[in-house]
């Protein structure tokens, strides 16, 4: 009897999981980036707000509200030879406490030879207890750019709100010229609040970011570093294999994001989303 009840109850956890799936690749036709064929389904969902120049800037807005345990959503983009897109979120992502399994996010993303791409979602913010495996698989041609940037806040200092235990994996791997050029995994778990306090992971910071910049080079590292005298936070920057990364960590989010702001204005070669402004 207890096992047809816990089953029922895992089916019942099951059926009420939100999924999203988004896929859509941009090409550029007559000097201008357009939109191909869009896939969408489930809860995760893209909307492109306003016309540009030559690019096009599109948003991500998940209906669910947040990321619950066992929630699974997909993004796939392609930006064809030339194109140019931006791509942001509508808010910060919420990561909600899990009971059970934890909730994947798996992104890809392709760019060919000429094409730019920008990854700037807004912050993602983890709750007491969530449970999250993020992928980023990226396929970069040879003469494609691209833009990369994301912020995880653990907890909501805020709201007087901290997190103390769950679990943040994080796979990012990167081809270029189908080779691969970068490849790591960050693993937070168990005793996260703990973790976070020692020198040698956060040294008490509770937000943490990366940047990925390619084509990225020394000449670039330095013109970031002409403004580190204005960080609030710790930022670390370097350049090999022909592209670059910053590294950041501060003690809130406001602060990582005021530095991630100056190291994209260096960086960037088109201008931040009108909600980084807000």
């Amino acid at each position: 009897m207890r096992s047809g009840i816990a089953g029922a109850a895992a089916a019942t956890f099951a059926a009420n999981r939100a999924q999203g799936v988004v896929r859509f690749g941009v090409h550029r036709t007559d000097g201008v980036t357009r939109r191909g064929d869009l896939h969408e389904s489930g809860s995760l969902r893209v909307r492109f707000p306003s016309p540009e120049d030559d690019g096009l800037s599109a948003m991500f807005v998940n209906t669910a509200g947040g990321i619950a345990g066992g929630d699974h959503f997909e993004v796939g983009i392609t930006a064809g030879e030339g194109a140019r897109l931006t791509l942001t979120t509508a808010a910060a992502e919420k990561v909600y406490r899990a009971s059970g399994a934890a909730a994947r996010l798996d992104i890809a993303l392709k760019v060919a030879g000429g094409a730019h791409l920008s990854w700037l979602p807004q912050e993602t913010i983890l709750f007491d207890r969530a449970r999250i495996h993020r992928s980023f698989d990226i396929d970069l041609a040879e003469g494609a750019s691209l833009l990369l940037c994301e912020i995880v806040v653990f907890g909501r200092a805020a709201m007087g709100e901290t997190m103390r235990h769950g679990e943040f994996v994080d796979r990012w791997r990167m081809r270029r010229g189908g080779r691969l050029v970068f490849a790591e995994t960050i693993r937070l778990d168990g005793e996260i609040g703990e973790k976070l306090a020692r020198r040698a992971i956060a040294g008490g910071g509770c937000a943490i970011g990366t940047a990925l910049i390619v084509p990225g080079d020394e000449a670039l590292v330095e013109r970031i570093r002409e403004v580190s005298d204005s960080f609030g936070g710790e930022v670390g920057i370097s350049a090999w294999n022909g592209f670059a990364m910053a590294r950041f960590c501060a003690q809130d989010a406001a602060r990582l994001r005021a530095d991630m702001m100056a190291v994209l204005g260096r960086a960037s070669i088109v201008p931040l989303p009108r909600l980084w402004l807000n």
